[in-house]
Formats: structure tokens, C-alpha cells, sequence
């Protein structure tokens, strides 16, 4: 089998996979001892945007090269950080909306020094190479117009594009009007730089699972040792668990009557929401997972899919930046009722999302991959399996 976590990019949502992704792995250290990691069981971890970031520290050496973070600490640490990322106006209700309004129009309603200098501290001279199992982080190249995958297999293989992994992070995160570009150079084995000007991957790809199954195909064309001979997109040898950071509750937002009367400021800043990312990212996450239910389930294969998405976020919740202590608390609340919600799946007639019968809940589908992936690695140690 060939094992992927896929994370979705959101902001401050991050939190929702991570409190998902702390249950998963305390039901792996359950079957395998306190020392088992999320990146002792996945072939390829994916992240778009804070998806990217929590790939990066699950991924990350330590000083004893075992992951900078449990997944438990995922939670905590976004806990602590979002708000000097995201730091709230203190201004007045009226004043605020005026202030972000022009923001809007001025440049990135935050600066992103708090991320830039927070990043390198934590993750040091740490390079893409070195993550403790295979990533793809994504961005997109501005300058290029076109996105970019950065990948612990190119890294390994090609000198120019094994960056700094923190200046990966900046560069999945720097979310158009919400934080800067980011450029760094990287050089080649004979010293020739290769430059970088880049904007968070959710413009390309918010949900990367599609990417992550595709870039393991290809490595397996490639005759990658890792997974060959298992055959390219064989999704009865894939084992998928695609994590989202939530959408907005199906309801009315804009009408066409109102964009239709829109121009470029409307469209970045209304009613408080930015509409052109948001539908954007939702957009292309929403296709990637009607794409990839579609592709398990027509190869007869849908239980080695698993896709956790809250699809009824409502007013703060929803938003990528609002970082209250009451949203922020809200969020874990979410993510933890999450796993308490019934499994459910893409009606291929309906187009819709429908509780599956008889999987029980998300949490009892996680424990269910958890035994799976425990004994995956169990065979190829050739250890007994878990019952």
C-alpha cells in the first residue's frame, strides 16, 4: 500500500485538521507505543498553505531526528501564534471596517514579519531534503504565473530546488491581500542562482490530495524504489486520508444580481469576507475531492478514501483570520465534534455530501485507517500485525 495525509490550506482553521490529526496519532501511539509519529506511517504528507505548515511540523527533525512537533502540539501552537500572525484591530467596529477596507486596497492586510521571524527560529537551517518522510508543499510563481511543488524527492535529487523549509512555509502561506509575496533564491551544484517569487499555494491547489496521488504516480513511472512495482493511481494500493480545514454552511452569501454590479474592490473586500479568494479556495478544494471520491469509487475502492470536512462553518468560524480567543476555542470545539460526526461521502448522482451507513463515526473510521497504516509499517518491518 501507499499510505498519503493530505492537509487543506484555510489560516486559522489549521487548527481543525490538527485537533483531527492529535486523535489520529494517539490511537497510532495506542497500537504502537508513545514514540509512534504521524510521519513513521505516511508514504507522502501534502499540505497546501497552513496545511503546508502543519506538514512541516510533523516532518521537521528534531536534535534526535524524530518530528519538531506531536500532533498534539498542533493545536497549542496555533493557539499561541495566530494572533501575532493575524494580530485583531483594537479599533472601533466602524473604524476597523474602514481600516481593512483601505488596507484591501493599500497592500496585504498584515505584514507577515511575525511568520517571517517566527519560522526560521523554529525551524532553524532545517532544508527540504531533510523531512523525516516525503512531503509536497505547495505555492505559486507569480513571476512564472505558474505553480510550484516543492517535494522531498526534487529536493533530494536536484541541488536548486532543496530550499530552506521555513522559506517554504512563508511561501505556502503568503495569501494573496492577506500576507506578502515571499522570494528567496536557492543555487545550483555550480553556484548559479535560482530565484523564487511566490504566493500561497490555495492559489493553485487549496486541496493538494489530487497533487500528492499524482506526484506518487509519477515516481513510481520514475521506478522509485519506494513504491514500485506498486501501478500508478492503483487506488486499491493507495490509502488516502484528506483532511479539510471546513467551508461556510450552504446558504446565501452573494447573489449574481450583486456581483454583477461588483468591480475590484467589491470583490476584495465585502461584508467584511475577501469573495475572490474565498471562492477560489473553496473552489478548488471542492473539486479536488469530488475528483478523487469519483476516482475511488468507480475502482470500486472507496474505503481506502477518507475525506473529513465540516461543510456547516458559520460567522467567525469560516474566516481564515479572525483570531478571537473566542473563535480560536470555537475552532478546537469544531474539530473535536468533527470526530464525533458520521462518516460521509460523495453521492455520485447527487453531487452531495451524505452520512455513510454503517462506518459509524469519523473517529471510528480513524481508528479503523489507524490499525491499517500500523499494519502497513508492521509488514514491511516484518512484525507480527495487530489483530
Amino acid at each position: 500500500m501507499v499510505t498519503i495525509l493530505s492537509i487543506d490550506g484555510g489560516g486559522v482553521r489549521g487548527i481543525i485538521p490538527g485537533t483531527i490529526l492529535a486523535f489520529l496519532e494517539s490511537k497510532l501511539q495506542e497500537l504502537d507505543g508513545g514514540d509512534a509519529r504521524i510521519a513513521d506511517y505516511f508514504d507522502l504528507i501534502a499540505g497546501t498553505s497552513t496545511g503546508g505548515l502543519v506538514t512541516a511540523m510533523l516532518t521537521a527533525p528534531n536534535n534526535n531526528n524524530r518530528p519538531l512537533y506531536e500532533a498534539k502540539d498542533i493545536v497549542p501552537f496555533y493557539v499561541e501564534h495566530v494572533s501575532k500572525i493575524f494580530p485583531k484591530t483594537t479599533k472601533t467596529c466602524i473604524l476597523g471596517t474602514i481600516t481593512s477596507f483601505f488596507s484591501a486596497i493599500a497592500g496585504p492586510k498584515y505584514n507577515g514579519k511575525y511568520l517571517r521571524a517566527k519560522l526560521p527560529e523554529i525551524l532553524g537551517e532545517t532544508r527540504l531534503h531533510q523531512t523525516l518522510t516525503n512531503v509536497l508543499i505547495t505555492a505559486f510563481n507569480i513571476k512564472l504565473c505558474q505553480p510550484i511543488l516543492f517535494t522531498t524527492h526534487q529536493a533530494r535529487n536536484k541541488v536548486s530546488e532543496d530550499p530552506l523549509l521555513s522559506d517554504v512555509c512563508i511561501s505556502t502561506s503568503a495569501a494573496p491581500t492577506y500576507l506578502p509575496a515571499h522570494y528567496f533564491e536557492t543555487k545550483d551544484s555550480d553556484g548559479m542562482s535560482l530565484s523564487y517569487d511566490l504566493i500561497d499555494g490555495g492559489v493553485a491547489a487549496n486541496n493538494p490530495t489530487h497533487l500528492a496521488m499524482t506526484h506518487i504516480s509519477k515516481e513510481i513511472k520514475l521506478k522509485n524504489p519506494d513504491f514500485y512495482p506498486v501501478k500508478p493511481m492503483d487506488c486499491k494500493k493507495f490509502l488516502v486520508i484528506s483532511l479539510g480545514t471546513g467551508k461556510p454552511k450552504l446558504e446565501y452569501k452573494f447573489s449574481a444580481a450583486e456581483a454583477a454590479k461588483w468591480g475590484l474592490i467589491e470583490w476584495l473586500y465585502k461584508s467584511g469576507s475577501n469573495p475572490l479568494i474565498d471562492s477560489f479556495s473553496h473552489a478548488s478544494s471542492d473539486i479536488v475531492d469530488i475528483n478523487t471520491s469519483i476516482l475511488f469509487q468507480t475502482l470500486d475502492s472507496e474505503n481506502n478514501y477518507l475525506r473529513i470536512q465540516d461543510d456547516k462553518l458559520t460567522g467567525d468560524a469560516s474566516s481564515v483570520d479572525v483570531t478571537t480567543e473566542e473563535n480560536l476555542q470555537n475552532l478546537v470545539k469544531i474539530g473535536n465534534e468533527l470526530l464525533n460526526k458520521p462518516v460521509s461521502r460523495l453521492n455520485l448522482l447527487t453531487g452531495m455530501q451524505e452520512e455513510l451507513q454503517g462506518h459509524g463515526t469519523n473517529a471510528d473510521e480513524l481508528s479503523l485507517f489507524a490499525k491499517l497504516l500500523c499494519n502497513e509499517r508492521r509488514q514491511r518491518q516484518g512484525k507480527p500485525l495487530v489483530a
